[in-house]
Parts: structure tokens; sequence; C-alpha cells
């Protein structure tokens, strides 16, 4: 993992199973249209965010109170010169729980300053980990907004 990789940090009173099992639930704290599945390993999924946009994943790795990773296998960007830029990048939620309290590190491995899409990314991520995921973990309610672009 690359030191300029964004992360995100957020603290929860909640065991680290159940928010794996939170983080699994994709429509409920990112505001996007979902199909598929995250809840398993190996399982496959894709997230719209408007007109041509999509997003192919697949749970790389689920280990259970421990961490999530999902690669982008395909995408469609539209509004960026690279349409694929998220293409091979992984999204990775590392949880340590300790007396009730989940620690959650989120690592975009691949969105990176140097990508076009960071000054769009950077925001939307802190939003959706700090702001939405936080509030699903703590209320079982996200936070939704418009897109980025």
């Amino acid at each position: 993992m690359k030191k300029n990789d964004f992360t995100s940090s957020i603290s929860a009173e909640i065991s680290a199973n159940e928010a794996i099992r939170k983080i699994s639930n994709v429509p409920e704290w990112w505001g996007i249209t979902f199909t598929g599945s995250a809840q398993n390993e190996n399982d496959t999924f894709s997230v719209k965010m408007g007109g041509d946009s999509f997003f192919d994943f697949t749970v790389a790795a689920l280990i259970p109170g421990k961490r999530v990773v999902w690669i982008v296998t395909d995408c469609n960007m539209p509004w960026y010169a690279d349409k694929k830029e998220w293409a091979n990048t992984k999204l990775i939620f590392d949880l340590n729980e300790n007396e009730g309290v989940t620690e959650l590190k989120f690592t975009h491995e691949g969105l990176t300053p140097d990508v076009e899409c960071y000054k769009d990314c950077e925001p939307g991520w802190t939003h959706w980990i700090q702001t939405s995921l936080f509030s699903y973990l703590t209320s079982g309610k996200g936070v939704f907004r418009a897109p980025t672009k």
C-alpha cells in the first residue's frame, strides 16, 4: 500500500463483526444504485451513479471481524479522460475492535492525488465514510447526498 492512497478512519461503538455486516449492506450507506451481493468473499456487485457510469466489484477478502477488500474489476467514469481510472483499484476496510469500540480504517488503494478523479473522489469518500457510513454504524441510517459529478 502506498503512503499517498486515500484513507479515512472512524470509530464507533459497534462490534467489528456487526460493522462488517453493515459495510456489506452497501446501499444503506452509499447512496447509489446497487445490484448483486457484497455479503461473502467472491461475491460480485455493481454500483451505478447515474448516466453511463458504473463500477463492478468483487469481494476479494472478507475476514470476520478484521477486514473487507473489494476490487474494482471494471468501471466507466464518463466524466473523466481515463474512464477506467478505478479499474484494478482496491477498497479496503480494516477493523480493530477494542472494548466494544471498533476502529475502522478505509483505504482506496490506487486513489492518489495524482489521478484525475482525486479532486472529486477525496471529498466524496470523506463524506461516505466520515458521515454516511459512520451514521449507519451508529444510528442505522446513512446520510445521502447528491453525487459529486
